[in-house]
């Protein structure tokens, strides 16, 4: 171990008779500092990954947008109340299938329910169900394609072949042949069916991105050191292996949100008197000739974060990717 650093911050020995580049080692940037007189003050001024990707993602205005209208959906889904005060459940029939009026800019559903509340009481229900299968989505997927890629052998084998047999389950005929059996008009079922079947999409990414973090310098010298699999697994391997699955995983929240309305519109997801724009779609389905706005609403409404969400994951998919920069 060296007692003092050299001047520049750049190589240091590594005690074994050989030298590293501090910089790749700690995936870190290095930009000069302006101003201050040679000798006084720091030279460099180190920059990690993720202070690059947020560094870049500020001037992004894909990320803007995106993350403007998620932050949107976000506040609507925790405060409905502070942009619509009607009853999503409140309908009259005397109202159905009515066009625009004043107090109602979105019109009545075929129900006499207001299509303006139901759409905003709509969004906490698809954000609920979004960003909680995703958690639990990257959450189980990165642990268990995160042991398989340290550990490998048996381990990695035995969770190649698990993975290829959910890979070979078709989605949507999955959730029909599943869900058709709850009973539940909560959203848990739907998040725990998504999760079912979208970790191994997940595991995978985090098998791959570990294989390739492990075979890196620093945790080598770290595993010469003596450190544990576990320092080495938490400390040195998951924050340089996490920004693929962070990138994935964003993406795939607009999808599984878009998912649920699939199987809501094909009566297997949520069920009324559940608020969602999936059972709003399947209810305005039938009169779309006679009251369209009924069903455009919430169509665009879905589409709308959908593509928020695929927008706010390309964007930070180019900040992550140094292969890109």
């Amino acid at each position: 171990m060296p007692e003092q650093l050299p001047d520049d911050g750049a190589i240091a020995s590594t005690g074994a008779g050989g030298a590293m580049d501090l910089a790749t080692a700690e995936g870190a940037s290095l930009e000069r500092v302006p101003g201050g007189p040679e000798g006084t003050g720091p030279e460099h001024k180190a920059r990690s990954l993720w202070s690059d990707a947020w560094h870049d993602l500020r001037r992004n205005p894909v990320f803007l947008l995106s993350a403007f209208v998620i932050l949107f959906l976000v506040f609507i889904s925790l405060w409905p109340g502070a942009i619509t005060t009607g009853s999503p459940l409140d309908c009259n029939l005397a109202d159905a299938q009515k066009g625009s009026e004043p107090g109602h800019p979105f019109g009545f559903n075929g129900q006499g329910c207001d299509v303006y509340t139901r759409t905003v009481y709509g969004a906490r229900t698809s954000v609920t169900v979004g960003v909680c299968a995703t958690l639990g989505v990257a959450l189980l997927g990165s642990f268990f394609g995160g042991l398989a890629g340290f550990f490998g052998g048996t381990w990695d084998a035995l969770l190649s072949r698990l993975t290829d047999v959910f890979f070979a389950i078709p989605v949507v005929l999955g959730g029909l042949v599943l869900l058709s059996v709850v009973t539940s008009n909560t959203v848990w079922p739907v998040i725990g069916f998504m999760i079912l079947l979208g970790w191994p999409q997940i595991s995978r990414i985090a098998r791959g991105s570990v294989i390739t973090a492990k075979q890196n310098d620093y945790v080598q010298a770290a595993r010469a050191l003596g450190a544990s699999s576990s320092r080495m697994l938490l400390r040195h391997i998951t924050p340089n292996a996490v920004a693929p699955v962070i990138v994935v995983a964003t993406i795939a929240l607009g999808t599984y949100i878009s998912l649920e309305a699939t199987l809501s519109y094909l009566g297997v997801g949520l069920k009324p008197p559940t608020v969602s724009w999936g059972i709003d779609i399947s209810s305005a389905s039938p009169y779309i000739r006679n009251a369209p706005h009924a069903l455009l609403w919430p169509a665009g409404a879905l589409a709308v974060t959908v593509l928020a969400f695929i927008m706010l994951g390309d964007a930070v998919r180019d900040a992550l990717d140094p292969k890109l920069r």
